[in-house]
């Protein structure tokens, strides 16, 4: 009994502190000046400007869904990762709990790792397709025409080869 109520404490400070923490930092951002709230709205405006309507393109439109869908998924297999580690750290030396904890935890790094392979092949395959490889349009050519005239040099200075004889 006296083990529980040190848990007890242990939670209540804990909140407490957090909420405190939260508090504290709330009622900084509300005594800001007002050309400091601008300065971070303009920041925080722009670094969210990546759109379909700025880049003009449905190809990065696609990839933020699929980056925020991914994103999702994510969190929630965190959230499942750390769930499987409370019922393993609370199962109490029950073998049946510890190998379901386990087995939860392998799922779930399973699943993290097919998440991020999908977002690599997301993010290669989007670009591939903004870049015309995948469309069946011509890329760039490996080998650039010759130019008819001698490239001369941005400097001004350019040697004519006609007047060298080998040695």
């Amino acid at each position: 009994m006296k083990f529980k109520s040190k848990i007890n404490y242990t939670i209540s400070y804990f909140v407490l502190m957090l909420s405190f923490f939260f508090a504290t930092n709330f009622c900084l951002a509300a005594l800001l000046n007002p050309t400091l709230k601008e300065k971070i709205n303009t920041q925080a405006n722009s670094s969210a400007a990546i759109s379909y309507e700025t880049t003009g393109n449905i190809y990065s439109l696609v990839q933020i869904i699929i980056n925020a869908f991914l994103s999702i998924i994510g969190v929630l297999l965190l959230v499942y990762l750390l769930t499987a580690g409370y019922k393993w750290m609370t199962a109490h030396g029950e073998e049946e709990k510890v190998t379901e904890a386990k087995d939860t935890i392998k799922r779930a790094i399973v699943g993290t790792i097919i998440i991020v392979a999908a977002y690599a092949i997301s993010v290669f395959v989007m670009s591939r397709l903004e870049a015309g490889v995948l469309k069946g349009t011509s890329g760039p050519t490996a080998n650039p025409p010759a130019a008819s005239t001698p490239a001369i040099p941005s400097n001004g200075t350019y040697l004519d080869p006609s007047g060298v004889t080998d040695m």
